[in-house]
């Protein structure tokens, strides 16, 4: 009996689900529960308030009994942590640790950290660095504003591409199989009645971007918060990442987008070069 096996059978899975755990493991290389484990995982990393096991279980598609079994262990394991009152999962100090640990070994965001606490000193808003992994922008570095106003991003958050000015950039200066396999759904999540859910629009969205050398997300993603993106370029020209701004709509004023674009693109630059140094 496998190790899947094993946890359907110890908590009274119907016979249907253990033929179809056992059939996944036969035809994939890969074990169903440890699948599902991280689709927890990146669920989690996702939202902002969390969410409790039934949320879990009906938005990932796993059967409740699995779903519980598997938050569970992910709690005992200190991977995920519960708040008492809402009983709502969020994500936990252990993966935090994991994070920093392959910061480490990335040299972009030490050298983009000199050029982002430029980018503040001169905007005064808070500053992100972020990569394209998979169908999400990852933050790889982030400098706060010197205000009082502070942003929930933070080292190793992920962000949707349709909605984010970071996102934005990924998408716009990815190759174009990368976009045309994001662009392929069938609509994006809405999260405020101004985010671009319609991939045909997204792709005008994109087209402006390129043509602008910058993006923004204009409360897409939160309302009263607006972001300007700028694609990070290697030396082949090729994007490595995205330079970005974030702060509320009277501190990105649309008469300022242009102005502030040139900004982060200079400290964009400045960041290119330096990875072009090494």
């Amino acid at each position: 009996m496998t190790l899947g096996d094993s946890i359907v059978h110890n908590f009274g899975h119907s016979k249907r689900e253990v033929k179809e755990s056992a059939l996944a493991t036969s035809e994939k290389p890969y074990a169903t529960s440890v699948e599902r484990a991280f689709a927890v995982l990146e669920m989690l990393d996702g939202s902002r308030r969390g969410w409790n096991i039934s949320e879990m279980s009906r938005k990932l598609r796993i059967p409740k009994s699995s779903a519980h079994v598997i938050v569970l262990t992910l709690e005992r394991l200190g991977y995920i942590k519960r708040d008492s009152g809402s009983r709502r999962y969020q994500l936990g100090l252990k993966i935090y640790g994991l994070g920093r640990g392959l910061m480490k070994n990335l040299a972009l965001p030490e050298l983009a950290l000199p050029h982002l606490k430029w980018l503040v000193e001169q905007t005064r808003l808070t500053a992100h660095l972020a990569i394209l992994e998979r169908n999400h922008a990852v933050f790889i570095q982030k400098v706060d504003s010197p205000g009082m106003i502070k942003f929930d991003t933070y080292v190793g958050k992920r962000a949707d591409l349709h909605c984010t000015g970071v996102g934005k950039v990924l998408l716009a200066y990815a190759s174009q199989e990368i976009a045309q396999e994001i662009l392929s759904v069938e609509s994006f999540p809405r999260y405020t009645n101004l985010t671009i859910t319609s991939p045909a629009n997204l792709k005008k969205e994109l087209s402006l971007v390129r043509k602008k050398g910058y993006s923004v997300d204009d409360e897409e993603e939160e309302l009263g918060v607006r972001c300007v993106g700028v694609p990070v370029l290697n030396r082949s020209g090729e994007s490595v990442g995205a330079v970005s701004v974030t702060g509320t709509v009277s501190q990105v004023r649309r008469d300022r987008l242009d102005e502030l674009a040139e900004i982060v693109k200079q400290a964009a630059a400045k960041v290119s070069g330096a990875l072009q140094a090494l």
